[in-house]
C-alpha cells in the first residue's frame, strides 16, 4: 500500500502536469486533485503547502535546476519537470526530510509517470542538486 506522502507526490506531479498544460490557478487543481476518491488516503496537508509553493517558486526552481539539465528547463518533458520541480522545492523547504529519500521519491514516481529513462535523467539531476542545496548532508553520506 502506498504510503500518504507519496500518494500526495502523485497528485502533485498531476497538478503540475496540469498546471504547464492549463495555466488553471493553484486553487482550481487542487479542488480537482482532492476530488478524486483514490486521493481521500493521501497527506493533503503536505499536497497542499507544495502544491501552491511549488507553482510560486517554478521560476526560481527552474534556475536552480538549469546548471544540472543538459537542455533548457521548458524543453523537459512535462512530467519530469514537474517530479523536478517537487524535489528541488523539498530540498529547499524540507530539512526535515532526509534528500535520498526525496531523491528516491523522485526516481520512484518517474517510472510511474514518466519516460522509459526518465527516472535516470530525473536521478542524475537530483544528485547534483542534492550536493548544492543540502552539502554537509550530501558529504556526510558519501562518508557512510
Amino acid at each position: 500500500m502506498k504510503s500518504a506522502r507519496r500518494l500526495a507526490r502523485e497528485g502533485l506531479v498531476q497538478g503540475l502536469y496540469q498546471w504547464q498544460l492549463t495555466g488553471h490557478d493553484a486553487a482550481t487543481i487542487r479542488g480537482h486533485i482532492l476530488a478524486q476518491p483514490h486521493f481521500a488516503r493521501a497527506d493533503q496537508a503536505f499536497f497542499s503547502e507544495l502544491l501552491p509553493g511549488v507553482i510560486a517558486q517554478s521560476e526560481v526552481l527552474d534556475g536552480q535546476l538549469l546548471p544540472f539539465l543538459d537542455r533548457e528547463p521548458s524543453a523537459v518533458s512535462p512530467v519530469e519537470h514537474a517530479i523536478l520541480w517537487i524535489a528541488a522545492y523539498e530540498l529547499a523547504h524540507r530539512p526535515e526530510t532526509p534528500f535520498r529519500v526525496i531523491i528516491n521519491e523522485a526516481v520512484e514516481l518517474a517510472k510511474v509517470f514518466g519516460g522509459t529513462d526518465g527516472h535516470k535523467y530525473v536521478n542524475g539531476v537530483l544528485d547534483r542538486l542534492a550536493a548544492v542545496a543540502r552539502p554537509q548532508e550530501a558529504k556526510a553520506a558519501t562518508r557512510a
